[in-house]
């Protein structure tokens, strides 16, 4: 019987999962399917262990079930038990159920593509929710120098570098400040969205910055068109991060590490 694969999420008719591991598996030949589930907003755990039990054997995870997906799991990596949030389910071979998070990888991955090493660089990150928290350890392990982190609430920051103060240079500034500037610049509020841009001061960004959002589409987004206007070298979208993370939940099920360009390619043309 074909292995089963999905994503599941509240909405969930616009994820790209489908199409994305779809064409991850044509590319590595591995016979299986991914689907997309929309799971009750009440019942995700019973929705996923039906999934499971009808030879489902990893899923990913998107909102608003992240959280439910952590505390789902028997054994967790240290990524997501950083990120306190898991979107990668996998069944084990003695049917428990191991929970990863690949975003922050997804992120790392795409920067990497665009930037080449990450080594020595001086990051600033611009929110402190779900999305920031989880994409801090992989940043923090590529090598870059030091992450400052800013958020609309100060104290939200502030724990967050005291969480992850062991695993690298970590800091938490007023959101406004003004007093440097920064190799590159990471977006994970949801502000583009609505058209928003966050209120970080316009000294945090040179000719030599490199300012990427999380969120993607088919125009440049709100930041990223700030960010050109006040001179950054280069804006990037999430729709790589999103690929990337994709690409890392597919090789921890199927042990295959898929290529992301072609993948990007078509996404980027159906936008």
């Amino acid at each position: 019987m074909t292995e089963r694969y999905a994503v599941f999420g509240n909405p969930i008719g616009h994820s790209k999962s489908p199409t994305i591991h779809t064409m991850f598996a044509r590319e590595t030949g591995q016979p299986l399917t991914y689907e997309a589930i929309l799971a009750p907003v009440d019942a995700f755990e019973a929705s996923f262990k039906e999934f499971a039990a009808n030879n489902g054997r990893g899923a990913n995870v998107t909102v608003p079930f992240k959280e439910q997906a952590f505390l789902l799991c028997d054994e967790l990596s240290e990524q997501a038990k950083l990120a306190g949030a898991v979107n990668t389910l996998s069944v084990l071979a003695d049917g428990k159920i191991r929970g990863d998070n690949t975003d922050g990888v997804g992120l790392v991955a795409d920067l990497q593509r665009n930037l080449g090493c990450l080594v020595g660089l001086d990051v600033l990150l611009v929110g402190a929710g779900g999305a920031a928290r989880g994409c801090i350890l992989p940043l923090l392990q590529s090598g870059i120098a030091k992450l400052t982190i800013v958020n609309r609430t100060q104290t939200k920051a502030e724990s967050l570098a005291e969480l992850f103060w062991g695993y690298g240079t970590v800091e938490a500034l007023p959101i406004n400040h003004t007093g440097k500037s920064y190799d590159v610049i990471i977006n994970s509020t949801s502000s583009s969205l609505s058209g928003d841009v966050p209120n970080i001061s316009i000294n945090t960004i040179t000719p030599q910055t490199v300012c990427y959002d999380m969120m993607y589409s088919k125009q440049p987004t709100a930041f990223n068109l700030w960010a050109a206007a006040q001179g950054a070298s280069q804006t990037i979208d999430g729709l790589g991060m999103l690929v990337g993370q994709a690409a890392e939940s597919f090789n921890i099920w199927r042990k295959a590490k898929p290529l992301v360009e072609p993948v990007l390619t078509q996404l980027r043309a159906e936008l």
